[in-house]
């Protein structure tokens, strides 16, 4: 279990402290909204009303007694850029901040942020690669070059064994796990026959494995 400070509470925001709760985290959201703090304030562990951008008010918070700091601000950036300076010059461990745009992912990482997300382009992503790709069920970005997909068996594979698939050889790529009826098998063996019912965890180069299962 960690302990979150959640400041924004809109719909990202809100989501993200219900997410969090639910995996069993304490999460206080911090909002200068009185309607938006009232609406989640059931289901967080505290909730307070206040300007983050307030030196003394984000001094109050005791932030450094946070394992994360999360800026979820959306609409205003310059108040999203204030707070997550604020933040870490009050001693946040780890501070993460959301951005609409490339340009505000440079500032922020500048202005104290730890970490980055960008909740438009990775769903944007996730859902282009989705829609237009007949073998791909999901995807876990690791890095800028490297992720995890959740596949189909391509067709020329059914009936073959894992080794005789050649993935790792032709592309440099890992089965890492087999899923199929709804349980995943982590352990891989060579001699294993793919199924047309199985999916793949694959772990590659986004190049590789957008090659070897016709991503584009």
């Amino acid at each position: 279990m960690k302990s979150i400070l959640l400041i924004g509470v809109g719909d990202f925001g809100t989501l993200l402290a219900k997410h969090c709760v639910e995996l069993g985290h304490e999460v206080m959201v911090v909002d200068i909204n009185e309607d938006r703090v009232n609406e989640v304030m059931s289901m967080v562990t505290d909730a307070l009303i206040g300007d983050s951008t307030n030196e003394g008010f984000i001094d109050s918070l005791g932030v450094n007694n946070f394992d994360a700091c999360i800026v979820t601000i959306g609409k205003d950036f310059l108040s999203a850029l204030e707070t997550t300076s604020l933040l870490k010059e009050s001693g946040a461990k780890h501070v993460v901040a959301r951005a609409n745009k490339k340009n505000q992912e440079k500032f922020l990482l500048r202005n104290g942020a730890d970490e980055v997300v960008n909740p438009e382009k990775q769903v944007a992503k996730w859902t282009a690669i989705r829609c237009t790709s007949d073998l791909v069920f999901d995807f876990i970005q690791l890095d800028e070059n490297t992720s995890i997909y959740e596949v189909s068996v391509p067709k020329e594979w059914v009936g073959k064994s894992v080794i005789e698939s050649d993935i790792r050889k032709k592309y440099g790529i890992t089965i890492v796990a087999i899923k199929e009826n709804g349980k995943i098998d982590s352990v891989v063996v060579p001699d294993m026959v793919l199924d047309k019912n199985m999916t793949l965890l694959v772990l590659g180069e986004n190049k590789a494995i957008e090659k070897c299962f016709h991503i584009n």
